[in-house]
């Protein structure tokens, strides 16, 4: 085996959570710094959080609202078949 390729250990490296949390654990990085441990994550809390970085849950929403506005203006299908066939059924009549 090659020597002095593996990094540094550290075994009681310190993790911060952004709820203020602190515990230890093993890992090669001395400090690690994160946004959910297990006293904020919803899972464990049983309450509904969203973390949203980058503001893409509301991006996301305003695009279920605009899809759902242009669902409700626009026919469906069957009204569309409806008024092809009634379309149909007066240019035969003639």
């Amino acid at each position: 085996m090659k020597k002095d390729i593996h990094p540094k250990y550290h075994d009681k490296a310190k993790v911060i959570c952004a709820c203020g949390n602190e515990f230890t654990v093993g890992s090669t990085v001395p400090e690690i710094h994160i946004e959910l441990c297990s006293v904020c994550h919803p899972f464990y809390t049983g309450k509904q959080k969203i973390v949203d970085a980058a503001g893409r849950v509301d991006k996301f929403k305003q695009r279920m609202a605009k899809k759902e506005d242009s669902a409700k203006s626009k026919p469906g299908k069957k009204a569309k078949r409806a008024a092809l066939s009634a379309k149909k059924k007066q240019t035969v009549k003639k």
